[in-house]
C-alpha cells in the first residue's frame, strides 16, 4: 500500500501568485521547443536542460544522454520526457542520489524539476516518504506530472528558477553533494602533512639549534705584501713557494 502525500502548506502566501520584479540581467532565459528553428537553438535548450539538472558549468561527455538527445532533436519526445530520462540517469544516479540524503535529494529534486525551493521541512518530510516508498524514479515521475510543473512548464519548456528572493541561482549554492558527504570524502583523501593536519605535523618537527665556535683574530699575523726596491732601484721578486727574495 502506498503512503498518501502528507499534507503540507507554504511557509509564505506569496509563494504560489506571480511575481512583480522587473526583468534584469538576473531573469532566467526561458527554453522552449516551439522557439527553437535552427540546430543550434536545439543544442542551446538541450545545453540548458543538462546545466538545470546537473548543475553543472561544464558538462562531461560522461553526463551526455545520446539517444535522448536524438530523439528530442527529432521531436519524437517532449521536453519533459527528456528531463525525467536525464534525471533517472545513469550519471544521475551516481553523481547525485548515491551521494545524498533523502531529506538531500527532495531538495534537489525541487529546485531542479520544479524550480522553487522547499516550502518548509513539512513539504521535506513529505516528499521524502515518497522517496522511500516509491524511489527516486517515482519521485521524479511524481513531479513531473503534478499540476505544478504542467502549469509552469508544460510539455515543451525547461524547468528554470521561477522566483529567486534573495541569494544567488540554485546552480551556485546547491552543489551535488552536501557537506556530510564531503566530509567523508576529505577524510579519506587527506594523509600526513595536508592542511587539515598541517599545523600538527608543524609542531612535531624538532629545531636543533645550530652551535658557532668564537674564532679569535689577536695572534693572526698580516705578512708584509708591499714590493721592495735595491739600492740600486731593482724590484725584488719574491718566490711563493722559497719565501726568500731573488734578485
Amino acid at each position: 500500500m502506498t503512503i498518501p502525500l502528507l499534507e503540507y502548506k507554504p511557509s509564505s502566501q506569496n509563494q504560489r501568485v506571480s511575481g512583480y520584479e522587473v526583468p534584469n540581467e538576473d531573469t532566467p532565459t526561458i527554453y522552449r521547443i516551439e522557439d527553437c528553428s535552427f540546430g543550434e537553438e536545439v543544442e542551446e535548450l538541450i545545453w540548458a536542460a543538462y546545466r538545470q539538472l546537473f548543475s553543472e558549468h561544464v558538462i562531461l561527455k560522461f553526463y551526455r544522454q545520446v539517444n535522448l538527445e536524438s530523439q528530442v532533436k527529432n521531436k519524437a519526445i517532449t521536453v519533459r520526457d527528456f528531463i525525467r530520462g536525464l534525471a533517472k540517469s545513469e550519471a544521475f544516479q551516481s553523481l547525485v542520489i548515491q551521494t545524498n540524503s533523502n531529506y538531500r535529494l527532495v531538495e534537489i529534486g525541487l529546485k531542479r524539476l520544479l524550480g522553487r525551493a522547499p516550502y518548509n521541512k513539512e513539504e521535506e518530510i513529505a516528499w521524502s516518504i515518497v522517496i522511500a516508498t516509491k524511489g527516486w524514479g517515482g519521485f521524479v515521475d511524481t513531479l513531473l506530472d503534478s499540476e505544478e510543473y504542467q502549469s509552469n512548464f508544460g510539455e515543451n519548456i525547461v524547468p528554470y528558477q521561477r522566483r529567486r528572493y534573495k541569494d544567488r541561482p540554485f546552480n551556485l549554492v546547491t552543489p551535488r553533494y552536501s557537506d556530510y558527504w564531503r566530509d567523508q570524502l576529505e577524510d579519506a583523501r587527506y594523509k600526513w602533512g595536508d592542511i587539515k593536519n598541517f599545523l600538527d605535523m608543524a609542531n612535531s618537527i624538532k629545531i636543533k639549534t645550530v652551535t658557532y665556535t668564537p674564532v679569535s683574530t689577536a695572534n693572526i699575523q698580516i705578512p708584509n705584501t708591499t714590493r721592495q726596491t735595491t739600492s740600486t732601484g731593482i724590484p725584488v721578486s719574491v718566490s711563493p713557494s722559497a719565501g726568500f727574495p731573488v734578485r
